[in-house]
């Protein structure tokens, strides 16, 4: 399954970014973000392979692996 990452301006006018849908294709996630999003306009999409994994990590993650070494 691809992911998508839609940013949008829904019908009152306001921008919405960082939607995140999973689907087999383009069309399956456009499908689902009207599902969600009646009568928004798509701003821009990008597409990601499913196999690409993006790890941020936090500082509290930073300090329990810190912690958990010692």
């Amino acid at each position: 399954m691809w992911k998508f990452n839609f940013s949008v301006r829904n019908r009152s006018g306001q921008r919405v970014d960082n939607i995140i849908i999973g689907g087999r294709d383009r069309a399956d996630a456009e499908r689902k973000l009207f599902q969600m999003y009646r009568h928004c306009t798509i701003l821009e999409c990008a597409m990601r392979r499913p196999d690409e994994k993006i790890w941020h990590r936090t500082p509290v993650e930073e300090e329990i692996l810190t912690f958990a070494c010692k």
